[in-house]
């Protein structure tokens, strides 16, 4: 499998960059894991929309949300121009499909999310944890058949759910929102050394921090982390390409 970072920001796109945003491809299929703010434009430096499989929602905040509607007006336009033969499937983790905005189910096929099914596309087989969070927020696993996997948290504060969900990953895209000292300030978001807690006793192959602050030192995030954790850690950035 290959990993693109799209968008890495937490709240808000930095200048010319996205909030969260990660395309995932494996054997020809291209699948994107949440469309933050920025990423529909950053999107295409990597893959054609209309090439595009399937977009899983972690959660409705907009920073994980911001573009899923326009990008389904860019289906509509590619099916309608003859660039895109299919509708896009998106997959999305909330209470009530019926209170989305989508208006062209002709051209997107909306589908709430099951904990307790997994979907497959292709090669890959994706499922689902539920997190903490002040809305409906679910992790995403990703599997592949020559038994690779990659685990991104969406959002979450620090919950034994997370941990199990992450075991034995091989790479573990995990929300780093706060310093170390900011701890307890909001529970439905990690500090980086509960990111380095999770990943230490998920004994995951490599962990990426994401959805990062903007402020302070983030090389402070990757210090805090490796508190607990003492294997390779990285911070996510625009993009950023990994094999797993």
């Amino acid at each position: 499998m290959e990993l693109t970072v799209i968008g890495h920001w937490g709240a808000y796109p930095e200048k010319n960059e996205a909030t969260s945003g990660y395309l995932i491809e494996h054997q020809g299929r291209k699948i994107l894991l949440d469309c933050g703010s920025g990423v529909l434009s950053g999107l295409q430096n990597y893959v054609m929309l209309e090439d595009l499989d399937a977009v899983f929602i972690t959660h409705l905040h907009a920073d994980h949300i911001a573009d899923m509607y326009s990008l389904e007006f860019a289906t509509l336009i590619l099916m309608q121009i003859g660039k895109r033969a299919l509708p896009l499937d998106i997959y999305v983790y909330c209470q009530d499909l019926t209170k989305l905005d989508f208006c062209y189910p002709e051209y997107v096929n909306v589908h709430p999310i099951d904990l307790q099914r997994t979907v497959a596309i292709g090669e890959m087989t994706f499922t689902f944890a539920e997190n903490v969070h002040d809305v409906p927020s679910c992790a995403v696993k990703v599997n592949s058949e020559d038994g690779k996997c990659l685990v991104y948290s969406g959002d979450t504060g620090y919950c034994q759910s997370i941990v199990e969900f992450s075991r034995g990953s091989d790479v573990l895209v995990l929300e780093s929102s706060f310093y170390n000292i900011q701890k307890g300030l909001n529970n439905g978001h990690l500090t980086a050394g509960e990111a380095g807690e999770i990943a230490a006793i998920a004994q995951t192959g490599q962990l990426i921090l994401t959805h990062l602050p903007h402020y302070g030192d983030h090389n402070q995030l990757v210090v805090e982390a490796s508190s607990h954790y003492d294997r390779q850690i990285q911070l996510a950035y625009c993009g950023m390409k990994l094999t797993i």
